[in-house]
C-alpha cells in the first residue's frame, strides 16, 4: 500500500524504485512492489528513454498491477540538466498519462542552480496541470540544489551515489526548514552489515524515500537510472522488514 497521503507528502520512511529494468527483463522485482506488507511510495516507469512511440503491453501490464496495489507509478522524463526542450517534455508526459495512467513524474537530471529555477517551475506547474490536484513530482538531482528547488516538487533527490559517500555525506542546513520526508536518497554497493547504519543516516537527514542496494555502480551521467538500481538488492526482505510491517507470506 502507498504511504503517501492524498497531496503527495510522505507519512513514513519508505521504498522508491528509481527504475527497474523492462519487465521482461525483471519480472520479480515489479512483482516484489506489489507484494502485501511493502512499504512502496512510488515506481519509476521508464519504457524506452520515456513513454516510447507506443503503448508497451507489457509495461501496460504492470502499470495496472502496480495501481491495484495502490503503489504510485511515476513517469520518467529525462531533463538533460535543462537542455531538453519544453514542449518535448510536455509530449512524453502526455503519453505516460494517456497509456500508462501515471500518478506522477520523475524529472532525471534535473538542473540544480539557481539559473535554471524558472525553467524547472514552469516544467513542474504544467505537469501538476496536466495531473490535476493528486499528483507527486520528484526531482532527480542526486545532491542538494539550490534551496528554492523544494518548492517546485513534492521531494527531491538529494543524494544518488556509492555507500563509501553516503557513509560520510552530510546535510544541507537549509533542509531543516522542510517536513521529514521531503527527501529522497537512492544508495548504491551498501553492504549487508551496514544496512542499519544508512537508514540512520537516512532518517538524521530527512529522507523518507530510499533505495538502498548491495549491487555495485554503473556508468555515471547517463540519462535514465544506473545498472545497480535495476534489480532487487540481495537483503530485499531485511529492508522491508525494517521499514515496513513485514513481508507477507
Amino acid at each position: 500500500m502507498s504511504h503517501l497521503t492524498a497531496t503527495g507528502t510522505v507519512r513514513a520512511l519508505g521504498v522508491g524504485a528509481p527504475g527497474y529494468a523492462h519487465p521482461l527483463l525483471a519480472p520479480v522485482e515489479w512483482a516484489e512492489l506489489t507484494r502485501p506488507g511493502t512499504p512502496v511510495h512510488w515506481a519509476v516507469l521508464n519504457v524506452s528513454d520515456g513513454p516510447g512511440s507506443r503503448p508497451d503491453p507489457h509495461c501496460l501490464e504492470t502499470a495496472g498491477r502496480l495501481r491495484q496495489a495502490g503503489v504510485r507509478v511515476l513517469g520518467h522524463l529525462d531533463l538533460a540538466h535543462g537542455s531538453r526542450p519544453f514542449g518535448e517534455l510536455v509530449s512524453q508526459a502526455q503519453r505516460y498519462l494517456d497509456w500508462y495512467r501515471v500518478g506522477g513524474f520523475y524529472l532525471d537530471r534535473c538542473p540544480t542552480d539557481r539559473t535554471d529555477l524558472p525553467g524547472v517551475r514552469r516544467v513542474t506547474a504544467t505537469l501538476s496541470a496536466l495531473l490535476g490536484g493528486d499528483a507527486h513530482l520528484v526531482l532527480g538531482q542526486g545532491r542538494h540544489p539550490y534551496p528554492g528547488y523544494a518548492e517546485a516538487a513534492d521531494q527531491l533527490v538529494t543524494f544518488s551515489g556509492a555507500w563509501v559517500d553516503y557513509r560520510w555525506s552530510q546535510v544541507a542546513e537549509w533542509t531543516a526548514d522542510h517536513p521529514e520526508g521531503k527527501f529522497a536518497h537512492f544508495v548504491h554497493g551498501v553492504p549487508r552489515t551496514h544496512l542499519d547504519e544508512a537508514l540512520r543516516i537516512a532518517r538524521w537527514q530527512g529522507a523518507g524515500t530510499i533505495f538502498f542496494t548491495d549491487r555495485v555502480g554503473g556508468a555515471e551521467g547517463v540519462p535514465g537510472q544506473n545498472a545497480p538500481f535495476h534489480s532487487l538488492p540481495g537483503y530485499w526482505d531485511e529492508i522491508v522488514s525494517r521499514i515496513g510491517p513485514g513481508v507477507s507470506e
